[in-house]
């Protein structure tokens, strides 16, 4: 298979971009979403290896989406700013809520290597044995493995759709050499694609790998441009702890001022004083109980 050479621009903007034709492409038999799935999951592999590209945050903003996905798939209304209030807003022995529990699974599952271990932390109902040999039903292709898990999952826990799309996203990045599981079927598969079986479910998985690969690598590129621009005002912050508070807007989808490892006041300054040098965004809208993240 033979793609065009990725063109580069200038400063910041290095990533290779994904060929126009991938993205132009009609597709009709599973063959040819085959094709176009391999494509487009082959330049993701090169935008997640670009030194460029904020590799935590970017896991944790695509779990974010996953988590809105399956929160959505659940028939519950919470999206992406209910969702970060539940995890980020939450007191010492408040629980999230159900449609927190989702969200943190997706967090903790691409917080550390994928291992038996780290997705039993996202997932702690279920047993080690039991992820083993749900993870072990994905055969042959990266793609048809990933199919081949969810269904096996699906098929033993009908109603474990957040269990079975981890697990199928962690095959998937273990058969594409990632070490971090990347969060990308949920997003791009529907409702409906969950209940399918065989040559129907694995069309869908490669139907939505191309949509949710080509958004992750677009992600890839806006938070790149976005990280530099936060690493370049950086030494224009005096404030004690500003450079472990950078750090932290680097690595997570959203931070409440409260815990940045600042005093409260200026943890509050600090994060004005970026959303002003265009560095950070406040995501909320609110005037009180404020998230920031890049």
């Amino acid at each position: 298979m033979t793609f065009a050479r990725p063109d580069r621009a200038t400063d910041f903007d290095t990533l290779p971009r994904i060929p126009s034709w991938v993205i132009s492409a009609h597709a009709e038999t599973l063959e040819d979403f085959a094709f176009l799935s391999g494509a487009v999951l082959t330049h993701l592999h090169l935008v997640l290896a670009h030194e460029d590209v904020p590799q935590a945050l970017l896991r944790d903003r695509l779990a974010l989406r996953a988590a809105e996905a399956c929160v959505a798939f659940s028939g519950r209304p919470e999206r992406a700013g209910e969702l970060r209030d539940a995890i980020h807003l939450l007191r010492p022995g408040d629980l999230p809520g159900p449609a927190g529990e989702i969200c943190l699974a997706w967090r903790r599952a691409v917080e550390r290597p994928v291992s038996i271990k780290a997705l039993g932390r996202g997932l702690p109902t279920l047993k080690p044995g039991q992820i083993a040999a749900w993870l072990d039903a994905g055969k042959g292709g990266p793609v048809t493995g990933a199919a081949m898990v969810l269904e096996a999952v699906l098929r033993d826990a009908p109603r474990a759709d957040v269990s079975a799309l981890i697990l199928a996203d962690a095959a998937l990045s273990l058969a594409l050499g990632w070490d971090r599981l990347v969060p990308l079927l949920a997003a791009g598969l529907k409702r409906a694609d969950l209940r399918k079986r065989g040559g129907d479910l694995r069309l869908a998985c490669h139907r939505a790998l191309i949509s949710s690969a080509v958004e992750a690598a677009r992600l890839a590129a806006d938070l790149a441009r976005r990280t530099a621009h936060l690493k370049a005002v950086a030494p224009k912050l005096r404030a004690k702890g500003a450079g472990d508070a950078v750090e932290m807007f680097l690595t997570r989808d959203a931070v409440a001022p409260a815990a940045l490892p600042l005093p409260d006041r200026a943890a509050r300054r600090l994060c004005d004083r970026l959303v002003t040098l265009g560095a950070v965004r406040e995501l909320t809208g609110r005037d009180t109980f404020r998230l920031y993240g890049v």
